[in-house]
């Protein structure tokens, strides 16, 4: 039979370490600091800074789907136990609909750039900062999974194997 992924490591992966913790890192930074430019950019009336929120945005967009492709397959390696398979399924479907949300509010960002590259709408603000309140949401789940049930860490999947957890 064709192998398609090369034999598992320690931490039960086909590749030295966890990805997707390092692809989801830029999309966290990006999103939250275009929100960040944008609040400041309407507060203190300093629209250059809402090109560079632009583009964070754009970029954490695309960085989203990458973060998801290695999240999907680091998930369906995890063998999560316990209570981490309801905050894994959580945590998944948080992100797809993350995907989908930050796709949205980019086309709608670009849109109100082409109208007017120096005016955002507090709407816009609202939008951004529920989505931003969303973020913080995932990355607890996904510190849960790490931090306290220890997904792809070397100790729990020597325990998985020996059949312990």
């Amino acid at each position: 039979m064709l192998e398609l992924l090369p034999p598992l490591n320690d931490h039960n992966l086909p590749w030295m370490d966890t990805i997707h913790p390092i692809v989801v890192h830029f999309v966290i930074a990006m999103a939250l600091i275009g929100f960040v430019f944008d609040l400041i950019g309407v507060v203190w009336r300093r629209p250059a800074l809402f090109e560079a929120s632009f583009w964070n945005l754009l970029f954490a967009t695309g960085a989203i789907f990458v973060a998801i492709i290695f999240g999907q397959v680091e998930a369906g390696l995890a063998s999560p136990y316990g209570a981490a398979r309801n905050i894994l399924d959580i945590h998944t479907t948080i992100g797809w609909s993350l995907a989908g949300v930050l796709s949205l509010l980019t086309g709608w960002r670009y849109v109100l750039r082409s109208r007017d590259p120096e005016a955002l709408p507090l709407a816009f603000l609202g939008a951004g900062a529920l989505v931003s309140a969303l973020i913080v949401v995932q990355v607890v789940l996904g510190d849960k999974l790490i931090w306290t049930y220890g997904l792809h860490t070397v100790k729990v999947v020597a325990a998985t194997r020996e059949g312990l957890i």
